[in-house]
């Protein structure tokens, strides 16, 4: 087969001149690289017609020139990443499961952060000394419902304290030992808490009886309550302060009223134990160590009250004088008369004894 009969020798000619013109410019531009890539064209006066020629011949060809390698950079690159795809995707899943658990545990940790902050911001008014705990072990049945605290008698934590969650009031602390606390909850069968209606003031004693929504019992008054009202410690007893919040009033199935506790809007795992141990703290000792002031000089004396009289003066003695002796003879001594019977004196009274002032009065809290 001769090269006629060939079908590319149709584009032998252009292709021959393509390749002339292609030598031509390479040659063109590598002369006016040489000639221009001189030291002393840099200067200012000197940059002439040479290096304009050769600069502005040189742009246009090395972006022609390096157009194609480009595209085999790109189209190399897709390749890569078609035949790498698989390996690819796996690795994605991979970083998606681990951003997945990582989104989760930051979730956890957001939501434990606020409990904390919740739990910390909690205050009574008046200010009352309160101990965190958490609770480690759930103790649950038909007749008991009580918690086991990780806090003790070695931060001060008596019987009778009362236990709050950062919703409102758990139930009161009935064992403690050191390093640990039993808290008996306001469901359990056992518990009795005094209680009020806050908006009505009318008394009644929450009472447990297993279920998730204690009674309410001795109701007085004509419609105390209503649904929806909101439940607080009424202080009655000295067993807790007053206006801790316990829950919501509803009516019951059985047509009794009950209270869904506010501490059960989420997990008791975190609670605040007050340190109270009667009124006494809720009032202001400063007050009461500050010492009372004197009455003034033109106060009248409190009624009841009487003052000892002063002390008599003592009676001013007068000098004896002697008299001078008679001169001459000594008279003689006349007859004693008998003495004359006087009527028996009475004895003087005895002076009234003083009236004692009367104890000053405590303060009653």
């Amino acid at each position: 087969m001769s090269f006629r009969d060939n079908p590319f020798g149709e584009i032998r000619v252009p292709l021959v001149w393509t390749a002339g013109v292609a030598l031509i410019v390479a040659v063109v531009v590598a002369a006016a690289l040489l000639l221009g890539d001189r030291r002393e064209t840099f200067r200012n006066e000197a940059y002439g017609v040479t290096r304009e020629v050769s600069d502005a011949v040189s742009a246009p060809v090395t972006g022609v020139v390096s157009a194609p390698l480009h595209w085999l950079g790109s189209l190399s690159g897709a390749v890569g990443d078609y035949f790498f795809a698989v390996s690819e995707n796996r690795r994605l899943r991979q970083e998606l499961e681990a951003a997945a658990a990582l989104e989760q545990e930051v979730l956890s940790l957001r939501d434990l952060n606020e409990r904390y902050r919740d739990l910390l911001g909690l205050q009574t008014n008046p200010p009352i000394p309160m101990v965190s705990a958490r609770v480690v072990a759930d103790a649950r049945g038909p007749f008991a419902n009580t918690r086991l605290a990780n806090a003790g008698s070695e931060r001060n934590i008596r019987i009778g304290n009362p236990v709050m969650s950062e919703y409102g009031l758990v139930g009161r602390v009935v064992g403690v030992t050191r390093g640990a606390s039993r808290i008996l909850m306001l469901t359990d069968i056992a518990s009795r808490t005094p209680v009020m209606v806050d908006r009505t003031n009318a008394r009644a004693i929450l009472t447990g009886d297993g279920g998730p929504n204690p009674k309410l019992d001795y109701l007085r008054g004509q419609d105390p309550v209503k649904d929806g009202d909101r439940i607080v410690t009424s202080g009655d007893g000295g067993l807790m302060p007053r206006g801790l919040p316990v829950g919501v009033a509803v009516r019951g199935v059985d047509g009794a009223w009950r209270v869904v506790l506010s501490a059960d809007s989420g997990a008791v795992d975190f609670v605040r134990v007050l340190l109270f141990e009667d009124f006494s703290q809720l009032v202001d000792q400063d007050e009461l160590n500050a010492p009372a002031e004197p009455p003034a000089n033109n106060a009248l004396p409190a009624v009841g009250v009487t003052s000892p009289p002063p002390p008599p003066a003592p009676a001013a003695q007068s000098p004896v004088q002697k008299a001078p002796a008679p001169r001459g003879p000594t008279p003689k001594a006349p007859t004693p008369k008998p003495p004359a019977q006087k009527a028996p004196t009475q004895p003087a009274p005895a002076p009234a004894a003083e009236t004692p002032p009367p104890p000053a009065l405590e303060p009653v809290f």
